[in-house]
C-alpha cells in the first residue's frame, strides 16, 4: 500500500507524533527518556531545525518543530537509526522500535500554534500520568518557563509573556490537535467530500456554507467529522474556522 503524501507546511512548522509499534511502551526508565533526548538535541544541531516543544510519554512522543535545510524524513531517519540502535543494544532486542512512519500536521498560524504547545504540554494530564504540566518531567514545559536559553529567540515568548504562557496552560479548554488515534480513521478524499456536500446542501457553493446559520450548520459539521472528514479538509475546502470545528467537534465527543 501506498503511504499517503505529508500535508506540506507553507511555514516549515509540523506537530509530530511518533508512537511505539502497536502501541507498546517505548521509555521505561529515566535513562531511557535522557538518551532520546539526548539524541534529539544532536540531530538539532547536526540538521539545524527549530524545536519549540516537546514531550515524550511512555509509549510515544510529540514534537513541535520547523524544518531547517533538510526535510522532516532525514531528521526522524536520523534520530531513529540512533536512539533504536542504543535502545536494541540496551534491551538486548531485535525489530522495530516505532509504529511505521511518524505522523504529522501542518502549524500555519499563531492561535494554532500555541494550542499546539498547550496541547503537547497537557498530554501527561489528558493521561493521568501528573496533575499539572509542570510535575512531568519529560517535556519542554519546565525547560520553557525557567530556562532563559531556550526563551531566547523562541517563537513562544515574541508571541506572550512568560506569565500568559502558564495561565494559557492553566486555561481548562479541550484543545483537538493532531491525536495518534486520529490516523486510524477511515480517509476520506476532498473530491468525496465536495460530492456529499453537493448534495447534503443542494443549491449552495461550497464557499457560502461557512455563512450558514449555527443551527444548520453544526449538524453538517457532524455529518462531515462522522465520515472520517478531518479538521484540516473541512477548515480548507469550507473556510470554515478552526476554533468552530474544533468545538463542534468537542461537542460530538461529548455525547458518544
Amino acid at each position: 500500500m501506498a503511504r499517503t503524501q505529508r500535508k506540506i507546511s507553507a511555514t516549515q512548522v509540523y506537530h509530530a507524533v511518533w508512537r511505539g509499534n502497536n502501541k507498546k511502551q517505548i521509555f521505561f526508565d529515566d535513562q531511557d527518556y535522557q538518551q532520546f533526548f539526548d539524541f534529539l538535541r544532536e540531530k538539532k544541531q547536526k540538521y539545524k531545525f527549530s524545536l519549540y516543544a516537546w514531550c515524550l510519554m511512555p509509549n510515544h512522543v510529540h514534537l513541535l518543530l520547523k524544518e531547517g535545510p533538510d526535510p522532516l524524513e532525514s531528521i526522524f531517519r536520523g534520530l531513529g537509526a540512533s536512539f533504536v540502535y542504543w535502545y536494541n543494544q540496551k534491551y538486548r532486542r531485535f525489530g522495530h522500535l516505532f509504529q511505521g512512519r511518524y505522523q504529522t500536521e501542518p502549524v500555519e498560524d499563531l492561535s494554532y500554534f500555541l494550542n499546539v504547545v498547550r496541547y503537547i504540554h497537557v498530554n501527561p494530564v489528558k493521561g493521568h500520568i501528573c496533575t499539572l504540566p509542570e510535575e512531568y518531567p519529560y517535556s519542554s514545559y519546565r525547560e520553557i518557563i525557567n530556562d532563559e536559553r531556550y526563551k531566547k529567540g523562541n517563537l513562544i515568548f515574541q508571541t506572550i509573556s512568560r506569565d500568559e504562557f502558564i495561565r494559557f496552560h492553566q486555561e481548562k479548554v479541550e484543545d483537538i490537535c493532531l491525536d495518534i488515534e486520529e490516523s486510524e480513521k477511515k480517509i476520506i478524499t476532498d473530491d468525496e467530500i465536495l460530492a456529499l456536500l453537493a448534495r447534503w446542501v443542494p443549491g449552495i457553493e461550497i464557499p457560502q456554507i461557512k455563512e450558514l446559520t449555527c443551527a444548520k450548520r453544526t449538524p453538517l459539521l457532524a455529518d462531515l467529522l462522522e465520515i472520517g472528514a478531518s479538521y484540516r479538509q473541512i477548515n480548507r475546502l469550507t473556510g470554515i474556522n478552526m476554533s468552530v470545528i474544533r468545538a463542534v467537534a468537542k461537542e460530538v465527543k461529548s455525547k458518544q
